[in-house]
């Protein structure tokens, strides 16, 4: 037998391991839902950046003032993150001088559109009714 389990514990005659044997055995709970827990709590409570916040953060860094480190450092974001916000922001950038895409009409000009088209749609019911009118005068006079 070993050192250890010929060693007695204080006030007993028995040895340690005969002791311990005689306690009942904790089983430790299973991890795995209280890491989920916390990894979808930490998913909710994930800062979400605005197209203007990740277009100043690469504007930021391509001006070379400060380092994307530091960048990254004061604005939170893990760098990998930044640099794949600078490749989306550059690669969309070159398919609008290729023209390869179409921009998305802005809520002013969406609004602007619809204005006119109202009123083009008024225009085309005044001339009809006008052409209407003429037509049947012609035929009265015939």
């Amino acid at each position: 037998m070993s050192k250890n389990n010929k060693r007695l514990t204080k006030g007993s005659t028995t040895p340690a391991t005969a002791q311990a044997s005689k306690e009942p055995t904790k089983v430790a709970p299973p991890k795995l839902p209280v890491l989920s827990v916390i990894k979808d709590i930490q998913r909710q409570s994930r800062k979400h950046y605005s197209a203007e916040e990740k277009i100043r953060i690469v504007l930021e860094g391509l001006r070379g003032e400060s380092s994307v480190a530091e960048i990254c450092r004061r604005e939170g974001i893990n760098t990998n993150i930044y640099y794949r916000w600078s490749k989306e922001f550059l690669e969309a950038g070159k398919k609008r001088l290729l023209g390869d895409t179409i921009r998305e009409a802005t809520a002013p000009e969406v609004q602007t559109m619809k204005t006119e088209n109202e009123a083009l749609k008024q225009l085309v019911a005044e001339l009809s009714l006008e052409n209407r009118l003429l037509k049947k005068s012609l035929k009265a006079e015939e």
